[in-house]
This record gives structure tokens, sequence and C-alpha cells, in this order.
């Protein structure tokens, strides 16, 4: 008997020293500016510049700080949305004036540093002064008193990114 949990401590051993010469995980992160597009390998949770920032499978890229958030009345529950959809304020949704229907945005309040993923799927504010709209769920979600209406934040653009392994 000894010598089998021998065996099994021999190879537990074994694997975890196989584990630590596993490959590293890369992420194929995709850059467009003004001049072009570009294709850069970076480490996992790695920040590229003040913008742009890798966690995961996932590029948080900024888009604007400091600029005011509010909510929607309950009143536009059930309603279409500039989308199509029908609108539920205890969903994580949003209005905004020019970013495409489906994106998705971490707003963060910050106040607090709390924040929440929505999806854009209205238009609005309609208010030069507001940025964003969030359903009352994503509101509640990253708001320091329940109160109040409105609130500073800043709003990242997430995208999806290639995961690559290299040795």
């Amino acid at each position: 008997m000894k010598k089998v949990y021998q065996i099994i401590g021999f190879g537990l051993m074994l694997i975890l020293i196989l584990s630590s010469f596993a490959p590293k995980s890369y992420f194929k992160a995709v850059t467009s500016h003004n001049y072009g597009v570009y294709e850069d390998t970076v480490k996992r949770d790695s920040i590229i510049n003040d913008s742009i920032i890798i966690m995961d499978n996932v590029v948080f890229k900024l888009y604007k700080k400091n600029v005011h958030a509010s909510y929607y009345a309950d009143k536009f529950t059930g309603r279409k949305t500039a989308s199509g959809e029908i609108f539920d304020n205890t969903k994580q949704t949003a209005a905004h004036r020019t970013l495409p229907f489906g994106t998705i945005v971490r707003v963060t309040n910050e106040a607090n540093g709390k924040s929440t993923i929505v999806t854009i799927n209205d238009r609005g504010p309609f208010l030069k002064s507001r940025e964003i709209d969030l359903s009352k769920a994503a509101f509640r979600e990253i708001a320091r008193h329940h109160g109040y209406g409105s609130m500073k934040v800043t709003i990242e653009i997430i995208e999806a990114v290639e995961v690559e392994t290299q040795d």
C-alpha cells in the first residue's frame, strides 16, 4: 500500500513540474487608428497605454472620462427602443447618441469605482450635459446613493480579442 501512495505522490509531483512549463497566454490585440490598423501580441492583464487595458479575453478601450450618466424613468418600461427592442428597466442596457446598437460598454462610477457592463440598445440622452442613459438596474448597481438621478462616470468600450499561446 505504501508503494501505491509513493507512485501517486510521484505522479502528482511530476504533473506539477510539467505544468510549470505550460505555454503562457498571450492575446492578439487589434487596434485601429486614423493612420491604419495594427496587430500587437501582448500578455494577459497588461496595459498597452492609458486608453487600452487587456484582461482575460477582453480589451477595455477608454471612450470618455468624467461624463454624466443618468437613468431611464419607469414610464419607458415596455416601450420600443430605437433598436426595436422592448425596453426593460431591469436589464443591463443603455442609451447613447452615437455608439452603434449592440456595443457593449463598461460604465464605472468615478465616485466609488463600481462598474457595470451594459449593451447599447437605444438613442439618447437628449440633454447635452448627459452622455449615457442607463437602465435603472444598471444605474443602481453602481450608484453610491440610489436617490440621485445622475453621476460622473467613465465609459469604456469592450471588445473580445483572439487568444494565442506561445512558448
